[in-house]
């Protein structure tokens, strides 16, 4: 026998807010927040993303980034030098690896005639 379907909530934007901030408060996870509140967890995740509310763990959020702290600063230059460099480092051990593969010679070997 086929499950029967759960009526589809709507929920107000102040419902939402209030569980949004209920749950960063108190650190609760999807599954806490979807025993106390009823709310599904991909519902739950949906509602943090357009938020934008506790990005990631370990990761700052925006407004920290628009604080335009030193250590930012340096993330930021740093990210743009290794954005530079990078491609030629690349290029560079592919060519030795290739090199070290097919041989030092760049062309191709020729056969040696018997005559």
């Amino acid at each position: 026998m086929p499950k029967a379907r759960r009526k589809r909530m709507t929920y107000t934007e102040g419902q939402r807010r209030t569980i949004l901030l209920a749950a960063q408060k108190d650190g609760l996870t999807a599954i806490q927040v979807q025993k106390r509140f009823g709310v599904k967890p991909i519902t739950y995740y949906s509602w943090r993303k357009k938020r934008g509310v506790a990005a990631r763990r370990g990761r700052r959020g925006l407004a920290m980034a628009a604080s335009g702290g030193l250590g930012i600063q340096l993330r930021s230059a740093v990210q743009s030098r290794i954005r530079q460099v990078l491609p030629e480092i690349v290029k560079s051990e592919v060519g030795n690896y290739m090199t070290s593969l097919f041989g030092g010679r760049g062309g191709r070997r020729r056969r040696r005639s018997l005559i």
